[in-house]
């Protein structure tokens, strides 16, 4: 049996009950923190411009718009919140392939479970079994991608394939329109030099809201007939990652972010954080701030942002805002906070210098070490520090998730609305439709931080 042939047997025979009991809690964890990161993430200017962009470019009555609540087709849906999703960068990631699953999967379950909706079809155990052939394939056509391609490509590059996935498994299409759907989608997927949107960033960023896109007009356009390439898993070059298929995994080796930031500034975020709690640090009495990191990390920008994207791929930008603030959230990356001088004046205190020490572990491990000296001459360290919330180090308790997600949701939906959204989440499988789902995330709707919604 080939690879494809696996992978295809895996999305048209797998049940919820074949799953361990740690794998189905996990995707309501990962459902309730990519759906938190998606809430906010419709306050920001991106999402707010390509909901009316896609207004025009995509009217349709199939699949919402989530926050807004208002109507699109199916692949607008997608792609609108699929760049709302990713907006905040504070959706969860998988460190093999340095980018972000959940956030390539759950607008395109969001927005195919709403085009099957017809035949009462899609239930909660049923969404959530997609969502973990989501994440599976995806992070495997991650592998693979950057196993058969030197340049870094972005999350869209191979999370269109794992949207396909789930598209097509929602959609009841057949095996043989599920396979073109993969290799539509794997060849119009956009390949996007990551790099690049690291040195000028770009409303683009992941490339995960035209991945999102690409996976749902796939489906659909295979569901019609249309014809795809071999898709991308007969070309792995390590059969374990598809031999593993319904074995192990890779859900269950995700990382969840604290912070809305590039994921290679946390680890300094968290040094300073830990620096000013045990040395009783004032931030007034910061004179210089070190950060030793890998290169990647030292890549990212220290000049002053000028939008939302800037400040999220920028080290000196999160580490000022969290000495100040505490948190480094939606309260932060969008105006008026993303503009405040004291913040400007706290990132001229630092200084990036990338080592040996911290490349040659890099990328299973994203670690730096943050040294503080204070206008009085004391200098404290921090020790190397790992990302937190990773599967090597810690990763976040159930409690923790929930008040990331109340701290992200209920700005947006009020707090009584996240909190029936939570309790909905934790026992989705029970779920006999998504209407009580779609209710909570497009009413009762807050305004936006600093300012209209």
């Amino acid at each position: 049996m080939g690879n494809n042939d696996i992978v295809l047997d895996f999305i048209v025979n797998t049940n919820w009950s074949q799953f361990p009991e740690a794998v189905q809690l996990q995707s309501k964890r990962c459902l309730l923190d990519t759906l938190g990161a998606q809430i906010a993430g419709h306050r920001t200017p991106v999402a707010d411009l390509m909901a009316g962009f896609a207004a025009g470019q995509f009217p349709g009555t199939e699949s919402t718009i989530l926050v807004k609540g208002s109507k699109l087709s199916a692949s607008g849906a997608a792609l609108v919140n699929g760049f709302a999703n990713n907006a905040l960068d504070i959706d969860d990631g998988y460190r093999p392939t340095m980018g972000h699953p959940g956030a390539c999967i759950l607008p395109v379950a969001l927005a195919a479970a709403e085009v099957s909706s017809g035949n009462a079809r899609i239930n909660g155990e049923e969404f959530l079994t997609a969502l973990i052939i989501g994440y599976e394939l995806g992070t495997r056509a991650g592998l693979i991608r950057h196993a058969t391609y030197e340049t870094y490509h972005s999350s869209g590059s191979w999370g269109a394939i794992g949207g396909a996935a789930v598209a097509g498994r929602l959609l009841g299409l057949d095996r043989d329109k599920l396979c073109n759907a993969l290799g539509a989608a794997e060849y119009h997927a956009p390949i996007a030099p990551m790099m690049k949107c690291i040195e000028i960033p770009g409303m683009g960023k992941d490339s995960i809201g035209w991945g999102c896109m690409v996976a749902m007009m796939s489906a659909m356009m295979a569901d019609r007939g249309f014809t795809g390439i071999n898709p991308i898993f007969d070309d792995s070059p390590d059969i374990e990652w598809i031999d593993s298929l319904g074995k192990s995994y890779e859900i269950m080796n995700l990382y969840f972010k604290p912070y809305s930031a590039c994921r290679w500034a946390q680890p300094g975020v968290d040094g300073a954080l830990k620096i000013m709690a045990e040395n009783s640090v004032d931030a007034a009495d910061i004179k210089k701030i070190r950060v030793f990191t890998f290169k990647e990390s030292a890549a990212l920008s220290c000049e002053y942002p000028k939008n939302t994207e800037e400040a999220q791929y920028n080290i000196a930008f999160p580490i000022a805002a969290a000495l100040l603030d505490k948190e480094v959230g939606p309260g932060q990356v969008l105006p008026p906070r993303l503009f405040d001088k004291d913040i400007r004046q706290m990132m001229d205190k630092v200084s990036i210098i990338a080592q040996d020490r911290f490349q040659d572990k890099f990328p299973k491990k994203a670690e730096s070490e943050v040294e503080i000296t204070t206008a009085s001459g004391q200098v404290f360290s921090s020790g190397e520090m790992s990302a937190r919330w990773d599967p090597h180090s810690k990763l976040p308790t159930d409690q923790e998730l929930e008040e990331k997600f109340f701290w992200l949701a209920s700005p947006v939906l009020g707090k009584t609305n996240a909190t029936a959204l939570r309790d909905l989440i934790m026992n989705f499988d029970l779920e006999e439709n998504l209407d009580k789902l779609f209710y909570l995330c497009t009413h009762k709707c807050k305004k936006r931080w600093g300012g209209g919604f």
